[in-house]
Parts: structure tokens; sequence; C-alpha cells
């Protein structure tokens, strides 16, 4: 391919992009911020019905999709069997689908429900307040979020292993548009560029926050400008190094880590945590997950008003949908050889199954410290959202050691995030190069770092985010016939009207 793979137009439309908004949010970022917000807003308001609408559609399509005829078809050729081992498959799925915000919200969101619950009528810091915070963070954490994941990953395998297309968002709706529609197809990839690196960009800015209050915490590093320029640069180090070894080594080894991290650190508090607590709890909230999860799921207000169901559910959905151009192509590099049946089951049901059981752990420690041991974690999260995870380390034994690897844990996560979408980045402007040229995973890299950076000089962070959520509108549409298009061609492929690619 040569030059032509990242001299074409998703690379420099996207890039310049951009760099206009990030330019414009650090130069003016309480005006980008208020514009930002204005906009967001605007379509959560006006378009939240759909999200809920739409994500529940998702995952009904895919559990149907995944106990029908069409789960045994494979992604990749019939004989072909998986790439990675499935340890190693989820950890990659894990890391770059929660990155940094399980870390960050596993405590901080049910102790925010806790302290303010999500319904009218039910006393804040109660048993009650405490029994719906974690129902409501189980739901925003389970499968309705994954499905949106899960929908982009099936489809661009589908079409990359099973039809030996390039793995585009764009080429995944060519059925639909036709595949002269050029104009079409560049405006769908340079929004999933758009949306990808301000998402990344944010997610990086807010764990590098995390870090330095871990680090002020544990070894009274001030929480500074210089403090967060260093961890900005050390990050860009490792991360560029761990992506010249590609995704066998560098990402496959980083994901192996963050699993086992987590795992051991969530084994070691529900052991010294209160651990009978943490199972009744995780039983109870299984059970008001799967009894509430159709009330959730298409829950609005229009009676009684109140913004909760907007900040927060609807919220999610459009992060999750302003992520999944990301998170779907990564998931699906990763996912070659499996089944239709195994790859549902493996995204949808695996990594929220982990994320559930972090949330009894970690959460479950913090509401039993408050109900039952006088401490204040849902006021201190209230004040300051960074402190949950530390302030809940302050109440158990080893606090050091378990700090300490959380932060690890943290820089580790921000490592594979950062290294995923710098290859995501770099296979989306070469044309869907699944080996994309060194020189594009060093340019997206550098941009990422220095968005990061820029937006934490100025503070611009909150309205980066905000914009990136104002995507989530035109997604939804293309996610609803990505749908459409995949159902079509796995029936044509089981009447036999087309054939896998043979390579």
């Amino acid at each position: 391919m040569g030059n032509r793979t990242y001299l074409n137009k998703v690379f420099w439309i996207s890039a310049i992009i951009v760099s206009i908004l990030v330019v414009f949010g650090a130069a003016f970022p309480k005006l980008f911020a208020k514009g930002a917000n204005a906009a967001f807003s605007f379509t959560t308001y006006s378009f939240g019905w759909f999200y809920l609408a739409a994500v529940f559609f998702f995952v009904l399509f895919l559990l149907l999709l995944m106990g029908s005829k069409y789960g045994k078809i494979r992604l990749g050729k019939d004989d072909e069997r998986p790439q990675y081992p499935f340890f190693t498959w989820i950890g990659m799925l894990f890391s770059a689908g929660f990155g940094i915000g399980l870390v960050f919200w596993g405590i901080a969101e049910p102790m925010s429900h806790f302290f303010e619950t999500p319904i009218p009528g039910v006393e804040p810091q109660t048993e009650e307040a405490a029994r719906l915070a974690m129902g409501y963070s189980f739901f925003h954490w389970g499968v309705s979020q994954w499905s949106v994941f899960t929908i982009v990953g099936l489809i661009i395998a589908y079409f990359q292993f099973r039809k030996g297309e390039n793995g585009l968002v764009s080429t995944s709706l060519s059925p639909m548009i036709g595949r002269q529609k050029k104009g079409i197809k560049n405006t769908i990839d340079i929004l999933a560029v758009i949306a990808t690196v301000m998402g990344v960009a944010t997610s990086l800015g807010l764990g590098i926050l995390q870090i330095n209050g871990g680090l002020n915490s544990v070894f009274g590093v001030g929480n500074s400008t210089l403090s967060q320029l260093s961890i900005v640069f050390i990050l860009l180090i490792l991360y560029l190094a761990s992506s010249t070894t590609g995704l066998d080594k560098g990402i496959k080894w980083l994901s192996n880590v963050n699993l086992s991290l987590a795992l051991f650190l969530m084994l070691f508090v529900f052991i010294v945590g209160p651990t009978v607590f943490i199972l009744n709890t995780f039983i109870l909230g299984i059970g008001d997950y799967i009894s509430n999860f159709i009330r959730y799921s298409l829950r609005l207000t229009p009676y009684q008003g109140g913004t909760w169901v907007q900040d927060w559910t609807i919220f999610y959905w459009a992060w999750a949908i302003a992520w999944s151009p990301f998170v779907g192509a990564f998931i699906a590099r990763v996912s070659r050889g499996r089944t239709i049946r195994e790859f549902i089951i493996g995204v949808l049901v695996v990594p929220p199954l982990i994320a559930l059981m972090w949330i009894a752990v970690f959460g479950g420690t913090a509401l039993h410290l408050d109900l039952f041991s006088g401490t204040s974690i849902a006021e201190g999260v209230n004040k300051d959202v960074t402190s949950a995870l530390f302030s809940t380390y302050g109440e158990l034994p080893f606090t050091m050691i378990l700090s300490v690897i959380s932060i690890l844990l943290i820089f580790t996560f921000l490592i594979t995030s950062a290294d995923s979408a710098t290859y995501i980045l770099s296979s989306m402007t070469t044309e869907g190069s699944l080996n994309p040229p060194m020189i594009v995973k060093i340019v997206w890299g550098v941009l990422i770092a220095a968005i990061a950076a820029v937006l934490l000089v100025s503070s611009g962070l909150e309205g980066l985010q905000t914009a990136s959520l104002v995507s989530a509108v035109p997604f939804t549409v293309i996610l609803v016939l990505m749908c459409v298009t995949l159902f079509r061609l796995l029936r044509k492929e089981k009447r036999g009207e087309s054939r896998p690619v043979k390579k």
C-alpha cells in the first residue's frame, strides 16, 4: 500500500479536526465546556429515549443470536481456531473495554448513589439506599454497556475474518450504503476516529488524576500540574515502547498482568473485608439486577422530572456508544477464530460478571464500613470522587501495599488502553490495515498524550469528554443499521447465497 495508507482523507481530516478542537479547548476551556455541555444536554434530553430503547434492543438481539442456528458460524474460515487462549482473550477484552473506568467507579458509583439516591423518597445512607445503590451499579456495569461493544466487535470481526474485508466501521455498512459512496464512508470513519481520540484522551487524563491522587495519599507527592505532566511523559514512553512490540507481545502481556493484578486485589479485599456481607450483597444484587432489568433499562421520568436518569444511565450509554468504534474494533481484532456463540458469551457475559464481582467486593466493603463502622466514605466521595478507592483502603489492613498495587494496576490499564487505542486509530486511518506503519502509531500516540497534557493544564478535560459524547447520536443509528446488516448477511450465508472468503 505504501504511503497511500496514511496519506488519505480519513487520516488528515480527523487529525486536523482533533487538533483544532484541542487548541480551542485549551485556549477557551470554559467556553468550550459550556458549548459541549449545551450540545450534550440537548442530545440526551431529546434522544435519551432512543439511547435506552436501542441498548435494550442490542441486548435482546445478541441473546437471540447467541441461541440461534447462526451461533455456530465462525469468525474466520470454517477450520480456523481462536488466535489467543481464553484467559489472555478475556484479559484483552477487560483491559480495552473497562480500562480505568471500573477501578475509578467501582467504589465511587455505589457510594454516590448511597449518598444521593436514584429514586425520590428513598432516604440516603440507609440500608434501603445501599441496596438500591448496588442494584443500579450492577445495572450500569452489566450486559447493557457491553452489548454496544459486542455489536460493533461482532460485525467488524465478521467482515474482517469471515468475508476478508477491512476492519473499518464504514465497511460494515457497505451492503446498505453501497461500495461507491466514498464520501459517506469517509464521514463515518472520521466520526469514529474523532470520538475515539477524544474518549481515550479524557480517559487518560482521568486516570492520570487518579494516579496523582494515589501517589499523593501514599507517598505525599503533590497534586500538581508538574506531577501530572511527568506521569503523561512516562506513560507516553511506556505505551509507545509497548506498541512497537505489536499485539502478540506488549498488549497480550500487559492484559494478562492487568487481569491477574485485578483478580489478586479483588480476592485480597474479599478475604480481609466483610466476606459474608460481600457474598450476600453479590447474590442479592444479582437478584435485584435480573428482576429490575426491564424497568431500569426503560426508565425515564417524564411525569416527575429530574435529571438523574440523564446524568447516569443515559450518560453511560452515550459514553459506551461513543467509545464503541475503538473497543469494538479492538475486540474484533483479538477474536479471530471464535464462533459467534463463543464471541457473544465471552464478550457480553464474562467481563460484566467480573465487573459485578468487583463492585460487590469493593463497593460492598465501602458500604459496610459506612453502615456499620461509622466511616464517612460516601461523604468523602461526594466532595472528591477520586478519593473513593484510597479512602476505603485507609480502613483496611495493609493499606500501603493495596495502594501501591492499585497505582500499578491503574498504570498498566492506562498503558494497555493507550497502546490499544494507538493500534486501532492507526488501523482506522490506514484503510483498515492489520499491521499499520509504525510512523502512524507514533503520530497517534503522541497526539493522544499531547491532548491529555494540554487538557490537564487547561482543565478542559470535562469539555472534551462531553464533546465526544455528542457523536453518540449518529453512532446509535449506525449501530442499529449494523444489526440489520449482520442479520441479513447471516441469513444469506445459512441459505448458501454467500460463502466465507478463502484466503
